[in-house]
């Protein structure tokens, strides 16, 4: 299904609990349900609670061949015991190895509220409409940059457009009630239009 406002052919996959149907509405994608060449990008959603299941995991392998552009995106943040380093973690033992290019900041209840940059360290604040951006604090630099270290020596290694060439697989953090992740997600899939 191909967004009418973009030339993309977007599908979405993953084990029903991470929502593909709420990410795909999201999105303007499709749910996939195989691999083939006329796919622009695959985003494949992973619920931190629930894991990944086989059959996600035989979709995501399946795109190896086609060098196909894909996305993890890490729902179901909002007030669970696991997280998005969770995510990340087992996505990258389980697909490939996983490019971080925001962190996720909580509130006090730890609850999901704003994403960190790694390439700029601009905060993201999404608590506010509309949401706001400013340079971190210093006491984030600090807890961050050993991410970021990670991040940038990865991102240099790949080179420029590695994300549109399949090669780089990005993870963003998604909660589509307060907007978190959705406008990170368009910025990476406006590479490849």
């Amino acid at each position: 299904m191909q967004n009418p406002t973009s030339p993309l052919n977007l599908c979405v996959f993953g084990h029903p609990s991470a929502h593909p149907q709420e990410v795909a509405k999201a999105l303007g994608a499709a749910l996939g349900t195989q691999a083939n060449g006329d796919i622009s990008c695959a985003l494949f959603v992973v619920n931190p609670n629930t894991g990944i299941d086989q059959e996600t995991i035989d979709q995501w392998l399946s795109f190896d061949e086609f060098l196909t552009p894909r996305m993890i995106i890490v729902t179901e943040l909002d007030g669970n015991s696991a997280d998005f380093d969770d995510a990340v973690m087992l996505a990258t033992r389980v697909f490939d190895q996983v490019a971080t290019p925001y962190l996720v900041l909580h509130d006090e209840d730890g609850s999901p509220r704003a994403l960190i940059s790694l390439s700029d360290m601009v905060i993201t604040d999404y608590s506010k409409t509309p949401p706001t951006r400013n340079p971190c604090e210093p006491e984030h630099e600090t807890l961050v940059q050993e991410f970021r270290d990670e991040y940038l020596e990865l991102v240099t290694s790949m080179g420029e457009g590695a994300f549109a060439a399949g090669v780089l697989f990005p993870a963003i953090p998604l909660v589509i009630d307060k907007g978190i992740g959705l406008d990170v997600i368009q910025n990476y899939l406006s590479e490849l239009g």
